[in-house]
């Protein structure tokens, strides 16, 4: 059963924001949110360059510097996702 996304603020080309939310569908198969981060960082630094930054969570702060076009926060069910790529 797939779980509602709620797109929050993101610059990414829509393609790269469609891949994203697939892969975060994806690392939902693991439990623990530290995992389910390392599972969408190891993919996305190969599908789109280095150096990708996954924050996964239900509650937290962020104030981030990130490349122009390569930043996503959103919802997946009752977890917040949080990537950028920087330099």
């Amino acid at each position: 059963m797939r779980s509602t996304v709620i797109l929050k603020a993101s610059d990414l080309p829509e393609e790269i924001q469609t891949k994203v939310f697939e892969l975060a569908e994806q690392s939902l198969s693991y439990k623990v949110e530290k995992d389910i981060a390392a599972y969408l960082k190891k993919e996305l630094d190969q599908l789109y360059g280095p150096t990708w930054h996954v924050i996964v969570g239900r509650s937290f702060g962020s104030y981030v510097t990130h490349e122009q076009g390569y930043f996503i926060y959103f919802y997946l069910g009752d977890l917040a996702f949080l990537a950028f790529k920087s330099g």
